[in-house]
């Protein structure tokens, strides 16, 4: 099973996450509104169900999402610094993008020694005109 922080990191989540905490809606709504395909949005809403973040309903022939607050509740219960699921995998996500992003590198050795940019050569001397 993914972690929490797993879960959340992938953008379509927490967009379905913001979607339901504005109202439950059906799958197809839901694939509607994130321009995936049935499949697509469905392995997404897997993913969150199992866990914890949002639960199914049965309405005759329609299935209804809805977010689960009680996650969201302990974590804050419990002393979380964040307000919501989002904000929580927006900083895991600004933080595992920091980590794999590969740091500057000086110009050349000496420059890192020096702790500035290489001084610029010397232009080549060209003969003045009109001299021989």
């Amino acid at each position: 099973m993914s972690s929490t922080f797993d879960v959340l990191a992938e953008p379509t989540r927490r967009r379905i996450l913001d979607l339901l905490l504005e109202r439950p809606r059906p799958v197809g709504e839901l694939v509607e509104q994130l321009g995936l395909t049935q499949p697509g949005t469905s392995k997404h809403l897997r993913v969150l169900r199992e866990a914890g973040l949002v639960r199914v309903r049965q309405d005759a022939q329609r299935r209804w999402y809805e977010l689960r607050p009680e996650p969201l509740t302990e974590g804050e219960a419990a002393g979380a610094a964040v307000s919501t699921a989002t904000d929580i995998a927006a900083a895991h996500e600004r933080s595992s993008t920091r980590a794999r992003r590969p740091s500057p590198r000086p110009a050349s050795a000496s420059a890192c020694l020096r702790g500035s940019p290489p001084a610029a050569r010397p232009a080549p001397a060209t003969p003045a005109a009109g001299s021989r």
